[in-house]
């Protein structure tokens, strides 16, 4: 005969597994910044030895104003490809980050509530009444973080509209 494995054994395990994702997000965001960092740096140095070989070449003060300007335009837009990446993977791990949190939120409500039932099963007379509270009151905080994050994705897709057509504007 087996015997049903505990729901707070099963939170554990899944707490375990949820700070494995947790760290495997952090890990692949921060991997994919380090490698945009080191690709901006070596482009800015490329930038910068063609701005020196540019200078170096100026033959008189209108070539200078022009070239002033040109080295200015290059420098804004590499910056906001620069800026543009960096948000796109912070967009992507906060997006991973909130479906993570989703899913633990399901499970600890799953959990807790089979812990409520078999609670109740146990208990003595009365003792549905005080469950049935409990699971009332589970109830209003699984609304209250459905809204916090339906808020959430609401927020974070507004501002991801504001940016990705400036991004498509300026390639």
């Amino acid at each position: 005969m087996t015997t049903p494995m505990n729901p707070l054994s099963q939170l554990a395990a899944a707490s375990v597994e949820a700070a494995a994702r947790l760290t495997r997000i952090s890990m692949d965001s921060a991997e994919r910044t380090i490698a945009i960092q080191l690709e901006y740096a070596k482009g800015a140095v490329k930038q910068a030895t063609l701005t020196a070989q540019a200078y170096a070449q100026v033959k008189d003060v209108n070539q200078l104003v022009g070239l002033r300007a040109r080295i200015a335009e290059n420098a804004l837009e590499n910056s906001m490809g620069y800026s543009r990446s960096l948000y796109e993977v912070a967009s992507e791990a906060q997006s991973e980050l909130g479906k993570l949190a989703e899913e633990n939120m399901s499970a600890f409500q799953q959990s807790v509530a089979e812990s409520v039932d078999q609670a109740a099963k146990s208990s003595p007379a009365g003792g549905d009444i005080v469950a049935a509270a409990f699971k009332s009151s589970l109830a209003a905080t699984t609304a209250a973080f459905d809204t916090f994050s339906k808020a959430a994705r609401s927020a974070a897709s507004y501002a991801d509209a504001g940016v990705r057509p400036q991004a498509r504007a300026r390639k």
